[in-house]
This record gives C-alpha cells, sequence and structure tokens, in this order.
C-alpha cells in the first residue's frame, strides 16, 4: 500500500529520534492518508489522499 496522497504527492518523511542520552536512531514519519470517494473534475473514484486534500474545498469534492 502506497503511503503517499494521490492529490498533492505528500508522502512519509525521516528523521531522528533524539534521546536524552543525545543517542540518534532513524525513524519515520507517515502522512495521514485515508481511502475516501471523492469526485475529481466530474468523475467519481476512489482515491488515498491526505486529511488536509480531504479538508480543503478546492482540491476535492466528496461524493456523497
Amino acid at each position: 500500500m502506497s503511503k503517499k496522497c494521490e492529490i498533492c504527492g505528500k508522502g512519509q518523511v525521516s528523521g531522528n529520534n533524539v534521546s536524552h542520552s543525545n543517542r540518534h536512531t532513524r525513524r519515520k514519519w507517515n502522512a495521514n492518508i485515508q481511502t475516501a470517494v471523492i469526485s475529481v473534475d466530474g468523475t467519481v473514484s476512489r482515491k488515498k489522499i491526505c486529511t488536509r486534500c480531504l479538508r480543503t474545498s478546492n482540491k476535492v469534492s466528496k461524493a456523497v
């Protein structure tokens, strides 16, 4: 399963956990990806989109 938004392309980012003793271990932050039935340009389809794109009204609209 892809952890990438099909509208804006937001995906996972990597970085470091830094402990109190300043040890660094690698970790990942995943985007909040949801599967939604949406309408883009008049066509209704099921897409994996991030919650930011789901919230904004100008990019997609929910199909009810």
